[in-house]
């Protein structure tokens, strides 16, 4: 594969909550935006069903469309909507004998300190299925006591009688020696032929061993789910007729095959959202920046992540529905905030907007649909900020009379206000939870949120963006033209990437470097034959080390990215300097003269895919033109209904430029640009709003 290499058509595709969105682009640069109704039942319905009527509009069979395209990337939420709802894989787990409850235990701490009747979820796996094994590796990789191989063909026969799909294999200190887990899963294949294995030490050889056994739980958990998915989303690619090549987005930010996410299926845990942040680095690149946040407002949820010295932050103590995941995840986080967001007055008085979410069907009040509550969409409707007849293109047609009888209902009868006093309560409530989101993940990365510019993605996302920044202080948004599918756009342009990590506890000074660069060198030889299997030419493979450390005494480590140099020569004094810069920037001290442990050695192997373009042509024109109307919407500035300049964005090519209050009406989406902004089209096409105060860059 080349980098620069753009053959045939490349289709993105990200399944949400609400809607199933693609982005085709052709080898041009020329694009195509696509979105379909989601189908939580079976999510590649909505996969097959967005292709065909993809072609459709282009004049062309299923098949004919197809046999153009090279590369399907597709983004999922199948395993996450299965974790979430508890409908996984019926899962049994190995474990060594006395830590059959390590699930139940957990790490021993409580997540919220001060709230003490905060109960742990119910572990995935029931108790009845939780089997200890006798045998015992001590935490050099010794054999303390030998493997009981009886237990694990007892554990099999009762996974048999009890229907389980798939087990996880856990051993205390199986990431300084395998064998034992070997063993297990050698008499597990051969007794329960056909069952999901995950064996922790290959999938996280690294220690903590209540991280370890819940990462392979959920592996095992997602294991069979993601495989049937894949096997039914390819059998219905294949008899369409594509020959291409399909990619899934990994929770780490990169791609794999099918196959490779089959074997690792907690990787496919918020796939979706994951390629957001690449494609916001995309974004703001040509600015001069390399650093940014990106928004992503959907149907059902937000999702917020930062890149920071030009890459994604990722996290290595992940939780999903409260379940520690310890593999490398694009760090995003995410709350229950989107479009469909119900609104509603509290026993004590007080609007609330979400968690709960009226999704794709009923749907908010507006669409028709049997929703009768009154959601966040709902109230951008009355405000003017979503006009009714062109809602994705018009393919969508909104009631306006719903939205202001569900409101009036729900929100403004109890308060006793007026209907748009009530909206514009609704879209402050929403807007002001989402600021706390992306406040949460930089604040606890020691990060100021002013000092990055906000890249928008979602259908809703550029109509509440602005007022985010408004109240994050940040003076610049960008909104690309096709943000509405901007994770879609993302999967296109992401890498291979696959993580390699193993325990190597020792003091940084007294480190052995030839050890540390052999580990290294093992990883990337194991990350190497993996690309080569996935169709990655030795020439296109980057290698990304990294070390966990802490001060003596620590309770949690950090991971420090280091530079692909000391692959080759090892400083540890250099290492140590990484390592102090990065603790006083997230916890405002350094202490140089206290000893640095070294918990875990990490190395990321990358390979470039060849990437299409996405900076399509815009054809230039002059600033001001492409008004079609104007209509009354809400001023956050004023508290009233005020006149707005509405334009189509598709006139408004490179060098265009206007002034709040206005909208730009994109067809899946509309940006809202408040009276103090001001916007300007880029040479990629994208909308740059910035605080008519702020002019520079």
């Amino acid at each position: 594969m080349s980098a620069t290499t753009t053959v045939g058509m490349r289709i993105g595709v990200d399944v949400g909550g609400t809607f199933t969105d693609f982005l085709v682009v052709h080898a041009d640069g020329t694009r195509m935006v696509h979105k379909t109704s989601s189908i939580p039942s079976d999510p590649s319905t909505a996969v097959t069903q967005g292709l065909k009527e993809i072609a459709e509009r282009r004049g062309e069979t299923l098949t004919e469309l197809l046999a153009q395209v090279h590369t399907i990337v597709h983004g999922t939420t199948v395993t996450t909507n299965a974790l979430l709802t508890r409908n996984g894989a019926k899962t049994g787990l190995l474990a060594t004998e006395g830590f059959r409850d390590v699930l139940q235990m957990r790490d021993g701490t409580r997540e919220d300190a001060y709230d003490n009747r905060l109960t742990p979820p119910a572990p995935l796996v029931p108790r009845a299925l939780r089997r200890p094994v006798a045998g015992r590796i001590d935490y050099a990789g010794q054999e303390v006591e030998a493997l009981d191989a009886d237990d694990v063909r007892a554990a099999a026969e009762l996974f048999r009688e009890q229907g389980v799909e798939s087990v996880a294999i856990s051993f205390m200190h199986s990431h300084a020696n395998e064998e034992h887990e070997r063993q297990a899963a050698d008499i597990l294949a051969a007794e329960l032929p056909g069952v999901y294995l995950t064996r922790s030490s290959e999938l996280l050889p690294q220690v903590r061993y209540y991280d370890r056994t819940s990462t392979a739980v959920l592996n095992s958990y997602a294991g069979p789910i993601i495989t049937r998915y894949l096997r039914v989303l390819t059998e219905a690619l294949d008899a369409a007729g594509f020959t291409g090549i399909l990619l899934l987005m990994q929770s780490n930010g990169g791609v794999a095959t099918p196959d490779e996410l089959a074997r690792r299926a907690a990787l496919s845990l918020l796939s979706g959202p994951a390629s957001g942040p690449t494609a916001g680095l995309l974004e703001v690149a040509p600015h001069g920046w390399d650093r940014c946040l990106t928004v992503d407002m959907g149907g059902t949820s937000f999702d917020a992540a930062v890149v920071n010295d030009g890459r994604p932050l990722v996290m290595t103590d992940g939780q999903i529905d409260r379940g520690r995941i310890a593999l490398p995840m694009v760090d995003i986080h995410t709350i229950g905030a989107g479009g469909g967001s119900i609104a509603y007055v509290d026993e004590g008085g007080l609007l609330r907007v979400g968690p709960e979410s009226a999704g794709a069907v009923p749907g908010p009040a507006c669409y028709g649909r049997g929703g009768t509550r009154a959601t966040v969409t709902d109230a951008d409707v009355v405000l003017g900020y979503v006009d009714p007849s062109s809602f994705l293109g018009g393919d969508i047609p909104l009631d306006r009379e719903a939205s202001i009888a569900a409101i009036t209902r729900d929100v403004a009868g109890p308060l006793g206000i007026s209907v748009e006093e009530a909206a514009a309560g609704i879209y402050d409530v929403v807007n002001v939870s989402m600021a706390a989101g992306v406040r949460e993940i930089t604040v606890r990365r020691g990060l100021d949120a002013r000092d990055f510019p906000i890249v928008v993605a979602g259908g809703a996302g550029p109509v509440h963006a602005a007022a985010i920044a408004r109240e994050l202080e940040i003076p610049v948004l960008v909104t690309p033209r096709e943000s509405s599918i901007f994770c879609a756009a993302g999967m296109l342009v992401c890498d291979f990437k696959h993580d390699f990590v193993q325990s190597h506890k020792t003091e940084l000074a007294l480190i052995d470097t030839e050890e540390l660069r052999g580990n290294w060198h093992d990883m990337a030889m194991r990350g190497r034959k993996i690309l080569a299997e996935e169709g990655v030419s030795d020439t296109e493979v980057a290698l990304q080390p990294s070390l966990d450390m802490r001060y003596r005494g620590q309770w949690y480590e950090i991971n420090v990215p280091l530079d692909a140099v000391l692959l080759e020569s090892v400083d540890p004094a250099e290492v140590a300097e990484h390592f102090h810069a990065l603790h006083d920037t997230l916890f405002g001290y350094r202490s140089p003269d206290m000893p640095i442990d070294v918990l875990n050695i990490r190395l990321s192997v990358v390979g470039t895919t060849p990437k299409p373009r996405l900076d399509g042509a815009v054809i230039p024109v002059e600033s001001g033109t492409g008004q079609i109307g104007s209509r009354q919407i809400w001023s956050v500035l004023h508290r009233r209904m005020v006149e707005a300049g509405v334009y189509d964005g598709h006139a408004l090519g490179v060098g265009a430029q206007l002034q709040g209050p206005a909208i730009i009406e994109l067809g899946t989406s509309s940006v809202v640009v408040p009276d103090e902004f001001a916007v300007e089209v880029d040479d990629r096409g994208s909308f740059v709003l910035r605080y008519r105060s702020d002019t520079s860059a």
